[in-house]
């Protein structure tokens, strides 16, 4: 009997002092729940299905976001992702008369961490406003490869005229199959005779990561503290690994410019190029490529050679074989850090701030290309005026 009773006895002990743990953890992330929700924890921007049927990247439309970073809420900024899917504060109308010039680029377009009044697009409505709608289609993480299908999205769907596509570091060698296959986007995939076409990776959302990005905490937790990739580091570290050095990096990418991946960036160059006319309808004096660089002299001199400078160097060289018109960013990066001392980018982290954003629209409104706009309807141009 006494035995049996302590048994008891111990069970209900155990019972409660488990559900005391239970009761306590629940309490512990409402509060937690709660006091995020008062914070600018960033947001999902919930990437739609990108499917063969729906093959073009957006995110859920007509809804507010908050972007931050880190635990601290780094660079928090509020904005909106409009009723086409992108982020940008105007609603897209493909019944506008005015004439349409498109912006298309990576996170540097997206931007999520500037203001939209101060982005390029931003800038650029602004300027041309009741002369030329300017509407931008990006997102983070894409590629050049990426960059053809909001381009064609752009002229199809949306009748654009003209084209801004802003091309950055990494864009290259993750146009390539083999160096990047992001969900819903597209890159290139050689066939077995090494001839590169494109090919959709698609996207599906899943009901988990829907439950995960409706609570501020798991926001905070997948967003603001990447607990993903610090449990990947975590794992290597537990049960060991490949040990790694860590790259060094020129132009917000790695800098190694070996010979492989010099050859299928190079590739990948070539089939962009090789399908941008007929992925868009567009004669090149239609079409202005905006190129990142090192930003500052000494930086430069010191990237000489590295991945970036090579891959740029390509571009621009190509883009100007082709009759394409590219500005080259850095020189007017560095005369303006030479006028005034300051940044382009933020302290920690490496897209161009409302400073960067401010050069380059400068950069583009001097341009040959633009001044087309201001000095006659950009509609009634002809292909062979814009050569």
């Amino acid at each position: 009997m006494r035995s049996d009773a302590g048994a008891r006895h111990h069970r209900r002990d155990l019972m409660l002092n488990t559900l005391t743990v239970v009761v306590t953890l629940a309490v512990c992330l409402l509060a937690a729940e709660v006091a995020l929700r008062f914070l600018p924890v960033a947001s999902s921007l919930r990437t739609l299905a990108v499917t063969p049927q729906s093959p073009v990247f957006r995110f859920a439309p007509n809804r507010d976001f908050v972007y931050s970073r880190d635990w601290h809420f780094m660079l928090a900024n509020r904005g909106r992702v409009n009723n086409a899917g992108f982020v940008n504060d105007q609603d897209y109308r493909k019944d506008d008369p005015l004439p349409l010039l498109a912006v298309v680029g990576d996170s540097m377009i997206e931007a999520s961490m500037v203001p939209y009044p101060d982005t390029v697009q931003g800038r650029l409505s602004k300027a041309l406003d009741g002369k030329v709608r300017v509407y931008s289609f990006a997102a983070a993480g894409a590629p050049l490869s990426q960059y053809l299908i909001w381009a064609r999205h752009a002229v199809q769907d949306y009748g654009a005229q003209a084209l801004v596509i802003n091309v950055v570091g990494n864009d290259f060698d993750e146009s390539h199959a083999a160096y990047a296959t992001r969900p819903g986007f597209w890159h290139y995939v050689p066939d077995a005779s090494q001839q590169l076409s494109l090919r959709l990776f698609e996207y599906r959302p899943s009901l988990l990561g829907r439950v995960a990005v409706s609570s501020a905490l798991g926001r905070y937790l997948i967003f603001n503290l990447r607990v993903g990739v610090a449990w990947v580091s975590l794992k290597q570290f537990l049960f060991g690994g490949p040990a790694m050095a860590e790259p060094r990096y020129a132009g917000n990418t790695a800098a190694s410019a070996d010979a492989e991946r010099i050859s299928r960036s190079l590739a990948a160059l070539d089939a962009f190029f090789r399908d941008l006319p007929g992925y868009v309808g567009l004669p090149p004096g239609r079409i202005l490529f905006v190129v990142d660089g090192l930003r500052y002299p000494a930086v430069a001199a010191a990237a000489a050679g590295t991945y970036f400078d090579r891959m740029r160097r390509a571009l621009l060289e190509k883009a100007a074989s082709l009759g394409y018109t590219a500005i080259d960013l850095d020189p007017h990066f560095f005369e303006h850090h030479r006028r005034t001392g300051e940044r382009m980018e933020f302290v920690s982290d490496g897209h161009w701030s409302s400073i960067g954003h401010g050069v380059a629209f400068n950069a583009v409104m001097v341009s040959p290309f633009l001044a087309r706009f201001q000095s006659a309807p950009y509609a009634a141009a002809s292909a062979g005026d814009l050569r």
